[in-house]
């Protein structure tokens, strides 16, 4: 257990940002009152961090800014608590795949300078489980790429953690990129790239492994950028993705949050992005090419991980079964009687689940 929990964080994660990207973020973004002392102890810490930024921009040039990636990266898509964890963290033992850290996260410019320090006292400091749920928490755990991202640069929907005021003004121009200005866009482009290049050097691994939900409203996108990306779509029961969904952002919002924000405005939210990222997913997976893209019920993967791993590789031909097979096998054994949160569905959730949500209950084929 970490000396501070995750909800009484004095500070938020905006302290790993460089200084372009906090002041381009907090513009014009009104602090509410009783969150105006983190936000001035963010700002001071973050300040002190940045100053040691342009060392791992010096060596980001030297070394890996030119050097070309090896393969296109593997995508795992799906709505938050579609079950992206557990496939990520199964992939991820797969060491020729790299990815995206939880130390990363937080300080994606303390890679090249200054991790040892860094992360031993943010290891020191963090929880070793997620509040929300039991899934295991440690500084070199794979790790969704968003929040890196959105200490990177200002164009990130992770945003709203901060500014939750503004959630469907993020989603629909920085995750779903519709109207977003063609420069912000080039600077998402670079960051993304950059990440990428660090991640692989910071984990060895030859071909990245992303897991971000944000990024199933920008399938466009990314088959632009890496035209042989490989893609995995995750379905779940969508009552358990309300409930679940529900919980994690009431929950991790709180100690983020720069502004005040109801549960009841997250759960508005959360009724409203759902339908968004379906459709634009739906709308845009005709652009992967054939062979690239295998959907799957997690419910499915949840009862033979290990099988569902295998047709994994073997639909998207991915390269390196043979020699992770047992490494994968070992955790997925591992894994067997972890106890996940029980979700027992209110009449409140099944009636919101079904006027909102109901034509993905049709579409997936799951129960009403």
């Amino acid at each position: 257990m970490g000396l501070i929990e995750f909800n009484k964080l004095p500070i938020n994660t905006l302290v790993g940002a460089d200084r372009k990207t906090f002041k381009a973020l907090t513009a014009d973004r009104v602090v509410d009152k009783p969150w105006k002392g983190k936000y001035r102890l963010t700002k001071a810490v973050e300040i002190l961090l940045a100053s040691l930024a342009p060392i791992q921009e010096r060596r980001y040039r030297k070394r890996l800014a030119d050097k070309p990636l090896e393969h296109a990266p593997v995508f795992i898509l799906g709505h938050w608590r579609s079950g992206t964890t557990f496939v990520h963290n199964v992939l991820s033992c797969d060491k020729h795949f790299g990815y995206n850290t939880t130390y990363q996260t937080v300080f994606p410019h303390l890679m090249m300078f200054g991790q040892p320090f860094f992360k031993k006292t943010m290891s020191w400091l963090m929880p070793d489980h997620r509040p929300t749920d039991n899934m295991e928490l440690a500084v070199d755990l794979p790790q969704e790429e968003e929040f890196a991202l959105a200490n990177m640069c200002p164009y990130t929907y992770y945003n709203f953690w901060f500014y939750p005021k503004y959630q469907m003004e993020y989603c629909d121009k920085y995750m779903l990129f519709d109207d977003i200005a063609p420069e912000e866009l080039a600077v998402w482009e670079e960051t993304f790239k950059k990440l990428i290049k660090i991640s692989l050097w910071n984990t060895g691994g030859t071909q990245f492994l992303s897991k971000n939900p944000p990024h199933t409203g920008r399938v466009a996108e990314l088959v632009k950028m890496f035209p042989d990306a490989k893609f995995i779509y995750l379905m779940r029961n969508p009552y358990t993705v309300f409930e679940s969904t529900r919980s994690f952002f009431t929950n991790t919002i709180q100690p983020l949050k720069l502004q005040e924000f109801s549960d009841e405005e997250i759960e508005a939210n959360i009724l409203k992005v759902y339908p968004k990222l379906y459709h634009k997913y739906e709308h845009d997976k005709h652009l992967i090419p054939a062979g690239n893209l295998i959907e799957v019920k997690f419910e499915d993967f949840e009862a033979d991980a290990f099988g569902m791993t295998k047709e994994i590789y073997d639909t998207l031909s991915l390269p390196g079964w043979d020699e992770a097979r047992t490494a994968i096998e070992q955790y997925v054994g591992a894994k067997r009687g972890y106890k996940k949160n029980k979700y027992d569905y209110a009449a409140r959730t099944r009636e919101l689940v079904e006027q909102h949500w109901g034509f993905a209950l049709k579409d997936w084929g799951y129960e009403l």
